[in-house]
């Protein structure tokens, strides 16, 4: 059990929560491909945003073990929360049973499971699990130092300097009739002043794929809680750099995020506001 703790969690703390939340996320994306490459029916939540069975199932197997390791302490879960935005002070659970739904929904191997650790409402600790791709990520961040991990091995954020050669990736929100929010300009803003985008359909991984160094940066408007917060953490023990669309402090739960490397932040920050 977690106990109220200080301003400042020590760093063990919070790689045992990291820990933890692998341990949750590994056991919540077993249940979650039962049923990829089934055809499972969805149903949408709202337009274009699909939820399955294998969502609740993985979601409900989580929050018990949460509720059972961490009694008392709040979780934000994608299927069960009701304000992504209300995020509680102190220590938060965040939980997304399959972020990229409609990808496992249409047999595509691009999702995961993802668990995330908040304290006053900033990512500490979190872990991303992507069965179909064999690969896990986990870790934790702390004022001193933190420690990213990606199956099991260290790993950093990308040592590329210039936007001009940087593998950039972004996504878009299931509502896409309206701009900015469809980000489709600043799509094409970033599409001409980047090596490349690319776009596969789950936020989480994009996130730690910056975190291990795959990607140099991702952009991404109305994310939420859940899907930025685990890898979120990973990219600031990794050496990364998050702010928020115009280059200030994140506002986490808003979910309009520029996550990068550090290197290529500042003109990433001008191409997405050039769209």
């Amino acid at each position: 059990m977690v106990r109220a703790m200080s301003d400042s969690i020590p760093a063990r703390e919070r790689a045992r929560l990291a820990a933890d939340c692998l341990d949750i996320a590994t056991r919540a994306s077993a249940v979650a491909l039962r049923g990829f490459r089934t055809r499972p029916a969805a149903a949408e939540k709202s337009v274009k945003d699909l939820v399955t069975e294998f969502d609740v199932a993985a979601e409900e197997l989580a929050l018990g073990l949460l509720a059972a390791r961490h009694p008392g302490v709040a979780v934000m879960g994608e299927e069960t929360s009701r304000d992504p935005e209300a995020v509680p002070a102190g220590l938060v659970f965040t939980v997304d049973p399959i972020d990229g739904t409609t990808n496992f929904a249409h047999g595509h191997p691009v999702w995961c499971t993802a668990i995330g650790v908040l304290w006053d409402g900033e990512p500490i600790a979190g872990a991303v699990v992507a069965p179909c791709l064999a690969t896990s990520w986990h870790g934790h961040h702390h004022p001193s130092g933190g420690e990213a991990l990606r199956n099991g091995a260290p790993c950093r954020v990308s040592e590329t300097l210039e936007l001009r050669s940087a593998l950039v990736a972004t996504g878009f929100p299931p509502e896409r009739s309206h701009a900015p929010a469809n980000n489709f300009d600043s799509f094409m803003s970033v599409k001409r002043a980047a090596q490349a985008v690319r776009r596969c359909g789950a936020a989480a991984i994009d996130v730690c794929f910056v975190a291990d160094g795959t990607y140099d940066a991702y952009w991404e408007r109305r994310l939420r809680i859940w899907d930025v917060a685990p890898g979120g953490a990973l990219v600031l023990a990794a050496g990364g750099r998050v702010t928020a669309l115009d280059g200030g402090p994140a506002a986490w739960a808003r979910g309009h995020v520029v996550v990068s490397n550090g290197r290529v932040h500042e003109a990433l920050v001008g191409a997405v506001a050039g769209g």
